[in-house]
């Protein structure tokens, strides 16, 4: 085999190496500091190993819980994030899955929402929407699956790179996951299961 190249001098490498050399003393930690945090969502109602609280679950059929939404926080969220959404997703109910929850609008700043954000008020008075989830009411639904086999509750935390989603209180949670998939920059995500 023939290698082929351009010839380099040796002072020409030698320089080379000397200013790599010199911008790693000035520069120490510019691989580290350039990297972003890891984005992560965690839950003190969902821990893992945690058996779901009734007051988590849904409150209407033959599921009687107290459907207050989760306590959530997260953390390493990019610093050009304008605004967060929050979705819980079921991709075991049959069809399409089952949207639980859909909130958009969540200022910059926040990195926790308190257990039942939803019907307490709190989302209203930081001037964030939620969707109409599956159960077909406005904010949180709590899970309720039929009896048999657990299902997945996927809780996903967006960080988006705007505020103007153009969605309305009552919006099917559908349409707002469409919209917050066009400003996401960064997302993490906590699996749940329940079953009954």
């Amino acid at each position: 085999m023939r290698l082929t190249g351009r010839r380099v001098s040796s002072t020409g490498h030698a320089a080379s190496v000397l200013f790599i050399a010199v911008a790693a003393a000035i520069f120490p930690n510019s691989r580290e500091a350039a990297a972003d945090p890891v984005f992560t969502v965690t839950s003190t109602d969902l821990a893992p190993g945690k058996v779901i609280g009734h007051d988590l679950l849904f409150d209407q059929a033959d599921c009687k819980g107290g459907n207050r939404s989760p306590q959530i926080s997260w953390h390493g969220a990019p610093q050009n994030a304008r605004s967060f959404a929050v979705t819980i997703f079921d991709p075991d109910a049959p069809g399409r899955g089952w949207w639980h929850w859909a909130v958009v609008g969540i200022p910059v700043g926040t990195d926790k929402l308190p257990n039942n954000a939803s019907a307490s008020g709190v989302l209203r008075k930081m001037g964030a929407i939620e969707a109409r989830n599956d159960w077909d009411t406005d904010g949180y639904g709590g899970p309720c699956p039929p009896p048999g086999k657990p299902h997945r509750y996927v809780v996903t935390v967006y960080a988006l790179d705007g505020t103007d989603l153009r969605l309305r209180q009552g919006t099917p949670a559908l349409m707002f996951e469409h919209e917050i998939r066009t400003m996401t920059i960064a997302s993490a995500q906590l699996t749940f299961t329940y079953g009954r």
